[in-house]
């Protein structure tokens, strides 16, 4: 891993996974306003912002921390890397994850509070389902093939604009519009608004995100034998020499 100071890199996980999920639920609240009786219209306004600002946030984030903003690339950061002595360590996923949460958190309060709603509006919106927990699996395996084979053939440059269209469409062709990230759902769980969920629908999404971790890892063993030595450039490439 780089020499950045850990404390940056976790600032930028915070920051990054912040913003990212103040995108997700700004944008939505900002779609049932504007177009408050088109549920497609507002999915197509919310995933569009969505795409765009991770996109933005990779290349602002990625020089500091990796951009990772998601536990499960992380893990598979670190799993993937373990045998050759690339990417992040034991440690530096435990301080990801609990950064990339807390940010997730903090991201749907600060889009509660900008659009006038009370900091914390707990999720009324169900999302336990067979159909969705099987999307969930499709967008995260889909999304760990896509970052690791960027890193894999050298094409981390790409990363901002192919994971943002990955999201982006995967809004679109999964069951679950995409969550992806454990961090990001449960963040998305302290708002009662067009992106949440409910707390109760959490667990079951975060267990087969994990679900997509394991079969995500276990498709790149296959794919890419020797994917562990490039995990250092996961997502954006960054300087080895940053103090």
């Amino acid at each position: 891993m780089p020499t950045i100071a850990p404390w940056r890199r976790l600032l930028a996980e915070f920051l990054g996974t912040a913003l990212l999920v103040t995108a997700v639920v700004g944008s939505g609240i900002m779609a049932t306003t504007l177009s408050p009786n088109d549920v497609g219209l507002q999915l197509l306004q919310n995933s569009i912002a969505t795409a765009f600002a991770l996109g933005a946030l990779i290349l602002t984030f990625g020089p500091i921390s990796g951009a990772h903003f998601n536990p499960v690339v992380s893990a598979a950061d670190w799993f993937l890397g373990r045998r050759t002595g690339s990417g992040i360590t034991a440690k530096d996923l435990a301080g990801y994850a609990g950064a990339q949460t807390l940010g997730a958190i903090g991201g749907s309060i600060l889009a509660n509070l900008m659009f006038g709603l009370a900091p914390v509006t707990l999720s009324t919106k169900d999302r336990a389902a067979g159909n969705l927990w099987l999307g969930e699996v499709v967008a995260t395996t889909g999304l760990l093939l896509l970052i690791f084979a960027l890193g894999r053939s050298g094409r981390t440059a790409a990363a901002p604009a192919a994971v943002g269209a990955y999201i982006g469409a995967a809004y679109w062709f999964t069951s679950s519009t995409s969550f992806a990230n454990p961090a990001v759902t449960i963040g998305r769980a302290f708002t009662d608004t067009f992106a949440g969920i409910a707390p109760g629908s959490v667990p079951g999404f975060v267990a087969f995100q994990i679900v997509g971790l394991l079969i995500g890892v276990g498709l790149l063993l296959a794919l890419y034998p020797d994917v562990g030595r490039t995990t250092d450039d996961i997502v954006v490439e960054h300087p080895a020499t940053t103090p």
